[in-house]
């Protein structure tokens, strides 16, 4: 769903050889995965579980495989998304996903914020409190769980602009278009092990 090629670049700018696949066992075989994505929520999910990957995913992740989503791709690690009715997602951290109501809020949320809080995290290494980070999106996270927020950012309300739980991360912002930062947490994600 969506901004493979900038993430596959951004990934490589980071040290890494990305393989962009569409095949369920490639999943299974990979090293760590990283789901982008930007659309709608059950779009995605209809299009992960047609292709089997929900599955591959699930199998990759209980393997103990290091696992980053951004944008939608954090959104479908949760249990359920609110977005254009009720779907389901990956469950792989308790929560939903809902769209922002503020009144007088711009929605989609577009452009740079900071984000702030949380205890350290091998994702965030070196990365300062307060650093700024590219976001475009409708719709933010709720954790069932406080301690799977690793980062909140403020827009009209707090959200948790990262989520992780033991070796699952994501990231509501886009790395591959926040600059310095961004290559740093993806150059992170490459070393954890």
């Amino acid at each position: 769903m969506g901004n493979l090629r900038s993430v596959e670049k951004a990934v490589e700018a980071a040290g890494g050889r990305p393989l962009i696949t569409g095949d369920p066992d490639v999943v299974r075989r990979g090293e760590r995965l990283i789901l982008p994505g930007v659309g709608a929520f059950g779009d995605a999910m209809h299009n992960l579980k047609s292709r089997h990957m929900d599955d591959a995913i699930r199998q990759a992740v209980n393997a103990g495989k290091p696992f980053l989503g951004l944008c939608l791709g954090l959104q479908l690690l949760f249990t359920q998304s609110d977005e254009f009715g009720s779907h389901e997602g990956l469950n792989l951290i308790p929560g939903k996903v809902r769209r922002f109501d503020d009144p007088g809020l711009r929605v989609p949320h577009v452009g740079w914020n900071q984000i702030e809080g949380g205890q350290p995290n091998p994702l965030l290494k070196d990365i300062p409190e307060g650093s700024y980070f590219y976001f475009v999106h409708s719709y933010y996270v709720e954790p069932d769980r406080a301690e799977d927020v690793v980062r909140w950012t403020n827009y009209g309300r707090r959200f948790c602009s990262i989520a992780g739980r033991d070796h699952v991360w994501g990231a509501q912002f886009h790395p591959e278009k926040s600059q310095d930062s961004g290559k740093k947490l993806l150059r992170n994600f490459l070393a954890i092990r």
